[in-house]
């Protein structure tokens, strides 16, 4: 480790460089898996908590109004978003490794438990705990990464990555009816199952957790420039070993003003200064994405099972299609972000997605006041 001022040291390193040139390998798919396969659990977990709303409803489980389930997913969104700030600066302060465990075990923890929830304070509690930890693996995850996987391929597995979350939704949208079955389980006992179904399979992927090295880009930025080097050098034997293919040599080099800590204000400042405008328009884009995912998603299985009568161990069907679809828009489309280029994809597919919304809401709001005027007339 440097025992130089972090402020007065200048770096010159070639890390970034030769993290970019590795071709794809062994390291870089469990790096994949080990990270990805939250957003599977995590998808898994959201499309059964939406199919439960109805049924957490029942004098039998929790008996909870559509004001508490809209409550609860408040609750949990605020977690995330807590989460991702704040386990965000923890991941600058002390690296992408430690988070990957601390959050994971934080949701693990959330999940958990809200399969023992027994009142509605209870449940909005341990629903912010999920979010907690749920927001920090956002932070982390996508960190590394960003970090790890060679720029060429960094596009598309991003899009892979996250769009893995609705393979999970997929999964949760099929297994739903299962726990809700009274034929199979009691009332009050299938809801809690299908909260523990994620928590319990997540364990496993503690174990995956281990083939994920410290980020060198980290380690370099943050005054561990012979920490750096050794990771590196493990990344690249572990590289040529799976490939059997010898690496091509870099002489490109970068400047980089290590620190110890760059604290909240330089980040604010960035984001405020140099980056503005970058800053603003990935804010508009993912609030737009996260307000039309949770207005839609967490309310869907109440406005089936209300105004079109689905039976409540239905609901978890009428999400497949939702959940299918989103994970092969990742796969068809995401080479195209790389070839075609960020702006133009990122630009159509909210302009195709907006178009099919507005359908959406008029076939779909055509037939929720029909079944709003029967409802009345029926009263």
């Amino acid at each position: 480790m440097q025992k130089s001022s972090p402020s007065s040291t200048v770096v010159r390193t070639n890390i970034p460089f030769r993290l970019d040139r590795l071709p794809w390998s062994r390291f870089h798919l469990l790096v994949v898996v080990g990270l990805g396969v939250t957003w599977i659990l995590d998808g898994l977990e959201v499309t059964i908590v939406g199919s439960l709303g109805p049924a957490l409803q029942s004098a039998e489980t929790l008996h909870l109004s559509s004001a508490d389930l809209g409550a609860v997913a408040s609750s949990y969104v605020v977690g995330a978003v807590t989460g991702a700030l704040g386990f965000g600066w923890i991941t600058d302060r002390f690296g992408r490794r430690l988070v990957f465990y601390a959050t994971l075990i934080v949701y693990l923890t959330g999940a958990l438990l809200s399969a023992l929830a027994w009142d509605f304070w209870s449940f909005a509690v341990f629903r912010l705990v999920t979010g907690l930890g749920i927001g920090g693996e956002y932070a982390a995850v996508n960190s590394a990464i960003d970090e790890l996987i060679p720029a060429k391929y960094r596009g598309r597995i991003d899009l892979v990555v996250n769009g893995s979350f609705w393979l999970g939704a997929a999964g949760g949208a099929l297994a739903s009816p299962f726990p809700l079955d009274q034929h199979l389980f009691p009332a009050n006992v299938g809801w809690r199952l299908g909260f523990g179904i994620g928590g319990t399979l997540g364990l496993s992927i503690l174990m995956l957790r281990r083939f994920v090295p410290e980020s060198p880009r980290w380690l370099v930025t943050h005054c561990r420039s012979e920490e750096a080097e050794r990771t590196i050098k493990r990344i690249e034997a572990d590289v040529v070993k799976s490939t059997r293919r010898n690496l091509p040599p870099t002489n490109d080099t970068l400047e980089v003003h290590p620190r110890k800590v760059f604290g909240i204000r330089l980040i604010i400042a960035s984001m405020l200064g140099r980056y503005r405008k970058r800053s603003i328009l990935a804010l508009v884009l993912m609030v737009a994405q996260s307000f039309l995912y949770n207005s839609v998603f967490f309310t869907f299985g109440l406005i089936l099972a209300h105004f079109y009568h689905v039976p409540t161990d239905r609901v978890g069907l009428y999400l497949f299609l939702l959940a299918i679809g989103n994970f092969f828009g990742p796969l068809l489309l995401g080479s195209l972000f790389d070839t075609v280029g960020r702006k133009k994809m990122i630009a159509g597919t909210f302009a195709i997605s907006g178009a099919l919304l507005l359908i959406t809401a008029y076939m779909f709001g055509a037939g929720l006041l029909s079944a709003i005027t029967q409802t009345v007339a029926w009263s």
